[in-house]
């Protein structure tokens, strides 16, 4: 079975920073089968505007954030959200992730912040760090 996940923006941040870690092992994974990504217009607008709030320190530029972005919109299941449960975590934009994955039923929400998610489990949700999501695809 297809794990069907939602990327968190810092696993995102963090696979522009680097290209040696699991989280950008992740990203270059998309839209090859291992996994499902599943977006949301307002998740896309958020990944967009923190890596070019970022760009600089990232060293990458508007153009090329753009056509990641793009890359992702194309590969990812894109879901609406009509129903919104906020506050239920600390953070709105936790809670904008947790409602795409609980309405796109995810398998996975992949985060470094994984305590920032407590609770999620109630929706039928596990919260993994890209390393765990690698290890369940055998990668």
């Amino acid at each position: 079975m297809i794990p069907r996940i939602v990327l968190d923006t810092n696993v995102i941040i963090a696979a522009l920073r680097s290209n040696r870690g699991a989280s950008f092992k992740l990203l270059s994974l998309a839209g090859t089968g291992k996994y499902e990504l599943t977006i949301s217009v307002p998740l896309i607008l958020e990944y967009e505007d923190v890596a070019k709030r970022q760009s600089r320190a990232i060293g990458l530029s508007h153009k090329y954030i753009d056509d990641i972005v793009d890359y992702l919109c194309q590969v990812g299941d894109c879901r609406p959200v009509y129903f919104l449960w906020r506050p239920f975590l600390k953070d709105p934009e936790d809670d904008m992730v947790l409602e795409l994955a609980v309405e796109a039923t995810c398998d996975y929400i992949v985060t470094f912040n994984v305590r920032d998610f407590a609770g999620v489990e109630q929706f039928g949700l596990t919260v993994i760090q890209p390393k765990e999501l690698l290890a369940i695809i055998g990668e």
